[in-house]
């Protein structure tokens, strides 16, 4: 089943715009249809509908499909870091610090 999934998976931007060209020509033979069927403004309407619905399924493909981010950082500066890319931060404390006496802790309150 998984590799049957992925033959319906779209990696790349060039399979989103076959996609996108392939909503298309749906979308203008189904907006032909409308303005055949339901001749004046009504089909009208929905032929721009049908058209319209291209521009949102295209963004919506593309945008889904971003270019992998690049491995190596070119130019004169670092490419900036997402804050939830970094590793936790751990507090380090000196030996002194750790073999000092500490506080004793208040007893439960139960």
């Amino acid at each position: 089943m998984k590799r049957l999934a992925r033959l319906f998976t779209i990696k790349t931007r060039f399979e989103a715009a076959l996609v996108t060209y392939a909503i298309a020509l749906g979308a203008v033979e189904r907006a032909v249809a409308y303005l055949n069927q339901y001749p004046g403004g009504w089909g009208l309407t929905l032929a721009l509908a049908c058209c319209g619905v291209v521009f949102i399924a295209g963004a919506k493909l593309f945008d889904a499909v971003k270019p992998p981010a690049p491995s190596i950082a070119t130019g004169p500066h670092m490419a900036p870091v997402r804050r939830h890319d970094l590793p936790p931060r751990r507090r380090e404390f000196s030996d002194t610090r750790r073999t000092a006496s500490r506080r004793p802790r208040a007893a439960s309150r139960r």
